[in-house]
């Protein structure tokens, strides 16, 4: 299981991820982790918030740590510091994850060489939300899909 970096790999953990476990989600409306937890969310997925701060964030239980979560989960998904990422890799290992996510601006090729010895597919330094936009919704080169193909510009009316 290697570090993933290629749209074929990440569509693929896109596609057989159902469970992600949010590390780090706040119940900040503004915050991005919120922003692309409900875009998941409202996307299938199921997401189980992990933060020792809250009791629900979107309408969901919340864990203080990825080993009280009683089900399996498939992705997680960190909104954390980089120098943290390590002991959040052991716990995603822990408890059978198949996926370590690093969002935008995080990287740390040690807790990527735990997981990957480990047997989990690790993706770094991108957005879950971002990607899955890109790569299975709506979201086309010039950012949004209105849903019309027209070379004609609108009509100043």
């Amino acid at each position: 299981m290697p570090i993933i970096d290629d749209i074929a790999g990440i569509r693929g953990i896109l596609l057989r991820s159902r469970t992600l476990a949010i590390v780090g989600l706040s119940a900040q409306w503004y915050r991005p982790s919120y922003f692309a937890a409900k875009y998941m969310l409202d996307h299938g997925y199921r997401i189980i918030p992990v933060n020792p701060r809250y009791d629900d964030v979107l309408g969901q239980k919340c864990y203080p740590d990825l080993r009280a979560i009683p089900t399996p989960v498939d992705l997680v998904d960190c909104f954390r510091k980089a120098p943290e990422i390590p002991a959040i890799a052991d716990d995603a290992i822990a408890i059978g994850a198949k996926v370590l996510w690093m969002q935008l601006g995080i990287v740390n090729e040690e807790a990527a060489n735990r997981a990957v010895a480990a047997g989990l597919d690790v993706v770094m330094n991108r957005c879950v939300k971002i990607e899955h936009a890109r790569i299975l919704g709506g979201l086309n080169w010039a950012g949004v899909n209105t849903g019309v193909i027209t070379s004609r510009r609108p009509s100043a009316t």
